[in-house]
C-alpha cells in the first residue's frame, strides 16, 4: 500500500509503503511524523518516500549501498536535486529490526518505527551523528528525541 500526502499550503510530499513488511504504525502516521520534521526543520518543498522493508531486503540494501553485512534498522539517501529545488530522498526501515530495539530500549515498537522515520529523515536532510556508542549524546539524537517527543505530544491532542 502507498499513500501519498501533500500537507496544506506546503510541496510537502511523503509517501509511504510497505514492500513485504509490515509495520504497527498507520501509514498516514508514519508520513505525518515526516512531515513533522521537515517543517520542523523548515523544509518548505520535499518529495520523500518512506519504505518498509524486510529483514533479508534490509541486508541486501545494507551490503549493495553501504558495504556493511547484516541487515539494519534504518537507510536514508539524500538527493540534491539543484539550489532551490527542495529535498528529495529515500528511507528504508525494517519493522523487524524496529521491533529488535525496541526491546533493548523497553518501549514500544510504534514508538521506535516513528524514531527510525524521524531519525532516517534527519539523515535525508544531512544531520549526521558519530557510529559509535556515544551517538546517544550528539546533536542528531537530541534533536530526534525532540521531534519524537513532539510527535507523540501533536498524536496524543489528536486522540
Amino acid at each position: 500500500m502507498t499513500l501519498v500526502r501533500r500537507a496544506p499550503g506546503g510541496g510537502l510530499r511523503v509517501g509511504v509503503s510497505s514492500d513485504g513488511a509490515r509495520g504497527s504504525v498507520s501509514v498516514a502516521r508514519l508520513a505525518d511524523a515526516a512531515r513533522a520534521v521537515l517543517r520542523a526543520e523548515g523544509v518548505r518543498h520535499a518529495l520523500l518516500s518512506v519504505t518498509l522493508v524486510s529483514r533479508s531486503a534490509m541486508a541486501r540494501l545494507n551490503r549493495r549501498h553501504l558495504g556493511h553485512a547484516g541487515a539494519t534498522d534504518v537507510i536514508s539517501f539524500g538527493f540534491a536535486p539543484g539550489p532551490g529545488e527542495g529535498v528529495v530522498g529515500d528511507i528504508y526501515i525494517c519493522p523487524d529490526m524496529a521491533r529488535d530495539n525496541a526491546k533493548v530500549a523497553r518501549c514500544g515498537v510504534r514508538e521506535e518505527l516513528l524514531r527510525l522515520v524521524i531519525h532516517g529523515t534527519l539523515h535525508v536532510l544531512g544531520w549526521d551523528h558519530p557510529g559509535t556508542a556515544d551517538r546517544t549524546a550528539s546533536p542528531m539524537w537530541v534533536r530526534q528525541e525532540r521531534l519524537l517527543a513532539a510527535v507523540a505530544r501533536h498524536a496524543a491532542r489528536r486522540a
